[in-house]
């Protein structure tokens, strides 16, 4: 008696003797004019809120004389303000929503959940546990916060893909294994902190929100490496993100790689990730919004990469300046905003999940 092939082999048969662009949702990487407007909008907002955020301070300076100060002109104090003294935190802000949002978007496409992100899953926290026993136990071994968290977030992230294998890694198990994996890290930070003494658990804490104030060109610099690297490498890969869309077997029956493109996607996402905690701190919900808002915005069926990292920028550039401005004379973290501002997208995220009885 002949077998009969599974409902997922016969549906990849069909879609492989169909043209390509049948079988592949109209997702991320196509051009449609939506979404490329989208794109353009989005960042234009953010190149308007990176130039506010350089205006504002003790020493106010126009936005024209901002723009002048960007091309290397104008007086030189105002050159001493914006590129010397502004700049490196408004840069550190735009990289970090740009890194965000691009990993967001990938662990939210790679897993088809809209509540999976790297602050959901453990990777932030993992990143944020190794830099606090650097920062509280005083060991670096010469290495860097950058190089630190990188490390903690990928040894989260190999720990989570090593629990979650099953002759396979779903996306499923990926993040019931990450939020338990999460509260062991956070379990251990606070540890961490506890055991420090009032210095230490200040800096900690205060890092651990998520802290643009303070920023250096030093973080700016090994940010925007990462990116250069690992934006391209992400992006490169979208066709094959979009086909894990379909299911293993359908991707596998369009000639997709599984595990080896679903683990050189969690490579590239936790090192966006990692390097972003190390530059600014764990900043929270930027990685699950961004893509959700960036994927209504365009009109597409899957969270667009760009455009994710772009509105990243825009929410965390945006939080910055409301939590400058929100009390005068005090600057709060970024991370308090993004939190708050967070936490209901996430609630209407369950319960539209709720709603459809999928679980996400």
């Amino acid at each position: 008696m002949a077998l009969s092939p599974s409902p997922g082999l016969r549906r990849a048969a069909v879609l492989r003797d169909r043209p390509y662009r049948l079988a592949v949702p109209p997702v991320s990487g196509m051009l449609r004019p939506r979404l490329v407007l989208t794109g353009v909008l989005v960042a234009v907002g953010a190149f308007g809120l990176f130039c506010w955020g350089l205006a504002l301070g003790d020493y106010p300076v126009s936005l024209p004389d901002v723009v002048k100060a960007l091309a290397g002109t104008g007086d030189p104090g105002t050159l001493a303000v914006v590129r010397d003294l502004r700049l490196p935190r408004a840069l550190t802000g735009l990289l970090v929503g740009v890194a965000f949002g691009v990993s967001g978007a990938v662990f939210q496409t790679m897993t088809r959940n809209p509540l999976a992100s790297p602050d959901m899953i453990g990777l932030t926290e993992g990143a944020g546990t190794a830099v606090v026993a650097a920062l509280v136990l005083g060991w670096t071994g010469g290495l860097g916060l950058s190089t630190l968290g990188l490390l903690g977030a990928l040894a989260t992230a190999l720990l989570v893909y090593a629990l979650a294998w099953k002759g396979g890694a779903t996306g499923y198990r990926i993040i019931l294994v990450g939020i338990g994996v999460s509260w062991i890290c956070t379990s251990a930070t606070d540890f961490l902190v506890a055991r420090g003494n009032r210095f230490e658990a200040q800096e900690a804490m205060g890092w651990l929100v998520g802290n643009l104030n303070g920023r250096t060109w030093g973080q700016v610099d090994s940010l925007a490496v990462a990116l250069a690297v690992l934006l391209p490498v992400t992006l490169a890969m979208g066709r094959w993100m979009r086909t894990l869309q379909l299911g293993d077997d359908v991707a596998a029956g369009l000639g997709t790689p599984v595990q080896p493109v679903r683990l050189a996607l969690l490579l590239a996402a936790v090192g966006l990730v990692a390097f972003g905690t190390a530059a600014a701190g764990p900043v929270a919900f930027v990685a699950l919004a961004s893509p959700q808002i960036a994927q209504r915005l365009a009109g597409t069926s899957a969270p667009p990469p760009l455009v994710s990292g772009l509105t990243g920028a825009f929410v965390v550039l945006g939080s910055d300046l409301v939590a400058r401005e929100a009390i005068p004379g005090t600057e709060l973290p970024v991370g308090i905003v993004t939190g708050a501002l967070g936490a209901p997208v996430l609630l209407w995220l369950l319960i539209r999940a709720n709603r459809a009885g999928s679980g996400g």
